[in-house]
């Protein structure tokens, strides 16, 4: 699926889709500054934290307006509020997932997600086998009561971890059911209107992606032993 901008909050320009992925990366960051007393933190020491160069943040941040001042850093404390507020994770997000196998469980029985606002509060799957179970304290709902689902509980958010043969189908109806914000753990680009947002989270492709700098390292010790 082809990357689209966001809206920046004041509407003044498109935010590049990169810039967006960062900012959770900032707000972890800042996160524990705070917790670690932290009040004024500088571009060059976030940099340090998060391994991005301190124009990089500067040029991030100034989509979203000015929150520091040259030579005094910024508040931990107010950059780390707005970035939330941006982000809107000063509420709490109700999420539904559909998919019940060894990886949806793991996924209702993981407890980081409602620290951070995001509540799963109902689970789906086409298997008989599935529907009726407890995991994590959700009862597993037959796919047909999706719709009904999604609106008594005011599910806004769908995590997807069903087989791939499936997952188009899976996020289709997610998309009838007015789902426009949705993770997929399955290796397949699902194609979704323009006002839907899906995020695909694929393992494999990251391992296989972080080999090359394996590769290219273990190349280049070959060579300094051949000289």
């Amino acid at each position: 699926m082809t990357a689209r901008p966001a809206q920046s909050p004041n509407g003044a320009a498109e935010v590049p889709e990169v810039v967006v992925s960062r900012l959770p990366q900032y707000v972890r960051a800042l996160t524990r500054l705070s917790q670690q007393g932290t009040t004024v933190v500088s571009s060059q020491q976030l940099g340090e934290l998060i391994q991005m160069t301190p124009a990089q943040i500067r040029k991030d941040l100034s989509y979203f307006g000015r929150f520091g001042k040259q030579g005094r850093g910024y508040s931990v404390k107010y950059l780390l509020g707005e970035l939330r507020r941006i982000l809107g994770l000063d509420r709490e997000w109700r999420v539904g997932l559909v998919g019940v196998g060894r990886l949806g469980r793991a996924i209702l029985s993981y407890p980081g997600f409602s620290p951070e606002g995001f509540r799963i509060v109902a689970a789906f799957d086409a298997d008989p086998r599935q529907v009726g179970q407890m995991v994590g304290g959700i009862m597993v709902q037959p796919m047909h009561r999706l719709r009904e689902g999604v609106q008594e509980l005011g599910i806004r958010i769908g995590i997807v971890a069903v087989p791939a043969s499936q997952v188009q189908e899976v996020i289709d109806r997610l998309v009838q059911c007015d789902v426009r914000a949705i993770v997929n753990y399955a290796p397949v680009n699902a194609q979704v209107p323009a006002h839907v947002r899906v995020r695909n989270i694929d393992p494999v492709l990251a391992l296989q992606s972080i080999t090359f700098y394996l590769t290219t390292l273990e190349n280049a010790e070959k060579r300094g032993a051949a000289r």
